[in-house]
């Protein structure tokens, strides 16, 4: 055993040298504490002060994607900007806010206000030290990544004070949103990269700027229209329109031909079921007989959930000096959280029976994160494997 992971101090001390490791390892936590923790109480079981459901849909949202925001940005706009990293105490205390939040919300009304503030005082912290990385920078081509931080943060706050769950739905879409804007920047450039060094052609990936513009046009389109609740064929075109624009240029970054890959058909299947849960969302809209909150169940466990597990294995590897490579057995991970999301949607569309149809989806997907805890805390948890800081 590395000498490392014998000294708890030592560990702990890796642990916040840079922001993926903490914030993937509870990332990784979070995504297998809440599930069964909400699966509790809607078999009776008690529960938080807010109902269960809405606790549910604000954690799995909010309090899950915020760990993986945290720590995959916080250390991508390192690179992106060459910035020394937030590390120590400081992402100690940022680890803190967060945490303190996610434990606040467990507990009763007189807690809840201190919950609500620490919850929202999160991400423009984030933000802040995101946008002070990219203005020492001058990189204004990643101003709009801040902005879709706070657009999170602004929604989180509607949903605290209204309590409606319309706005925790467009937290889902603007993830979405993420996806396209992230996903559609790291995914083709790694394929071209993969194609490069295994003698095939690095061209066969084309990336269409006017695509991307139009992608991301066609998702702020449809989280404005989830916003207003609106209806009809005119806005279920909207939602065929960003399902087509995002299909058309995930085929253009040739997926297949890194079918050998984990680590990158893993980002292209993540991108298919953005795909998935547009056109399910234009369905919905316009009155078809689909589950009204299929897409939710898409893009939440399908869409997020698969590309959080995607880029943090990844990360997680090429951030520690190790390989770029997948753990073995890393590979049941995968399947296990695709078939999580598909079960779920099945299951809401009433293709199969919804509480059996629960029960298995919520069985992959604790099966899917277990296994990234059990194969890559060592990982997290140790230093670079080339001796280098961080």
């Amino acid at each position: 055993m590395d000498q490392t992971l014998r000294s708890p101090r030592r560990s702990w001390a890796v642990l916040f040298a840079f922001p993926f490791r903490i914030f993937f390892l509870s990332t990784g936590l979070a995504a297998v504490l809440l599930l069964p923790l909400w699966l509790w109480w809607l078999l009776g079981g008690g529960g938080p002060a807010m109902s269960a459901l809405l606790w549910h849909q604000h954690e799995m949202t909010v309090g899950l994607l915020n760990a993986a925001i945290a720590g995959f940005l916080l250390t991508a706009v390192c690179n992106w900007t060459g910035t020394a990293p937030v590390s120590g105490r400081a992402l100690l205390v940022l680890w803190g806010l967060w945490l303190s939040a996610r434990l606040g919300l467990l507990l009763g009304d007189a807690w809840q206000l201190l919950a609500v503030l620490l919850d929202l005082a999160f991400l423009p912290v984030v933000a802040t030290l995101v946008a002070r990385r990219v203005w020492s920078a001058r990189q204004a081509r990643q101003a709009p990544l801040i902005g879709v931080l706070l657009a999170l943060w602004g929604l989180d706050v509607a949903f605290h004070w209204s309590g409606d769950p319309r706005f925790l739905h467009g937290l889902v879409l603007l993830g979405a949103l993420l996806i396209l804007m992230v996903g559609g920047r790291i995914t083709p450039a790694f394929t071209a990269n993969w194609l490069r060094l295994h003698g095939d052609d690095p061209e066969r990936v084309r990336r269409r700027p006017a695509l991307d513009i139009a992608g991301l046009v066609c998702g702020l389109a449809v989280v404005v229209l989830e916003l207003t609740a609106w209806r009809g064929l005119a806005v279920a075109l909207v939602g065929l329109l960003a399902a087509l624009v995002a299909a058309i240029r995930l085929a253009g970054w040739a997926g297949w031909r890194v079918r050998r890959e984990p680590l990158l058909w893993i980002l292209h299947l993540g991108h298919l079921w953005v795909v998935l849960g547009f056109g399910l969302w234009a369905a919905a809209k316009a009155g078809l007989p689909v589950a009204p909150t299929a897409w939710v169940h898409a893009l939440g466990a399908g869409a997020i959930g698969t590309m959080m597990l995607g880029v943090i294995t990844r990360v997680a590897m090429g951030h520690t000096g190790r390989p770029m490579r997948l753990l073995p057995g890393m590979r049941w991970g995968f399947l296990a959280i695709l078939a999580a999301g598909l079960v779920r949607v099945l299951a809401g569309l009433g293709v199969m029976p919804w509480l059996p149809g629960l029960w298995l989806a919520a069985s992959l997907w604790l099966l899917a994160w277990l296994l990234f805890l059990w194969l890559y805390t060592p990982v997290l948890a140790a230093p670079r494997a080339d001796g280098r800081p961080g």
